[in-house]
């Protein structure tokens, strides 16, 4: 309906309503709201077993987590039903907290055929993340955690996704690591362009709150028992957490 880098003006890049999601028979997510504009950046939190990373999960299409109830828009389509690789088409983009190792097949050859760059335009991309020399290596295998976040980042910056999901991108990682990733974060949300010329968007997912450091939001949003429960500044919620923890969000009925 509409092609990559472009959407309906008067739709929301992504619009979530009314969610409802089962994994294994079991009700994990429920009325889960949430907007996204174009060129804007969410912070998502909440405890351990929130249903967060379901909740990416669900957006991406991956098989497993069953939407019983409500709807996924994506630039103004429903894609409630469609499967991962036609979501992918379309621009959306997802860094896993715990990727898996793939034995016998080669990092290069990965972005290779899921980016259609030349050789020489992935090494490009490879270098600015300090990863050229993994390229001929089997993806992840042996990875530090430093190493599979920067390769997990340098995948997503050749397929140029529109909407960015980014589920912990500081876990694991020191805090040499942290800034490149931040900074490359960064390039992917086009925060490094004047605030009205930015077009992708992005979901982060953070416990630490580490990665807002290089990473200015637009909104944050609190997660508990599988519902979103309040939305906010996101350096102020996480400022709240600090220092009260969650107790107070898991009481909350907002």
């Amino acid at each position: 309906m509409f092609p990559r880098g472009q959407y309906n003006p008067g739709t929301a890049m992504l619009d979530v309503k009314d969610l409802h999601v089962e994994v294994g028979g079991k009700k994990i997510l429920h009325d889960i709201n949430l907007q996204i504009g174009e060129g804007e950046t969410h912070v998502l939190m909440g405890p351990n077993g929130s249903g967060k990373s379901t909740l990416l999960m669900t957006i991406m299409g991956f098989s497993g987590f069953t939407v019983t109830q409500g709807s996924i828009r994506f630039k103004g389509k429903d894609v409630t039903g469609l499967p991962v690789n036609e979501r992918a088409k379309m621009g959306m983009g997802i860094m896993f907290q715990r990727p898996p190792t793939i034995s016998g097949l080669k990092l290069g050859k990965l972005l290779t055929a899921a980016s259609g760059e030349t050789k020489e335009e992935i090494e490009t991309y490879a270098k600015a993340v300090n990863m050229e020399r993994f390229l001929e290596r089997d993806i992840n295998k042996g990875f530090s955690g430093g190493e599979i976040k920067r390769s997990e980042i340098l995948q997503l910056s050749v397929q140029h996704p529109d909407f960015v999901m980014l589920d912990e991108p500081e876990s694991g990682v020191d805090l040499e690591n942290i800034s490149l990733i931040g900074t490359t974060i960064g390039k992917l949300l086009d925060k490094d362009k004047h605030i009205v010329h930015r077009k992708k968007s992005g979901l982060i997912i953070t416990h630490t709150g580490f990665i807002l450091d290089y990473i200015d939001t637009n909104q944050g949003h609190m997660m508990c028992d599988g519902m979103i429960k309040c939305h906010g500044a996101a350096r102020e919620m996480l400022k709240e957490i600090r220092e009260r923890g969650y107790k107070e969000c898991m009481e909350c009925r907002k």
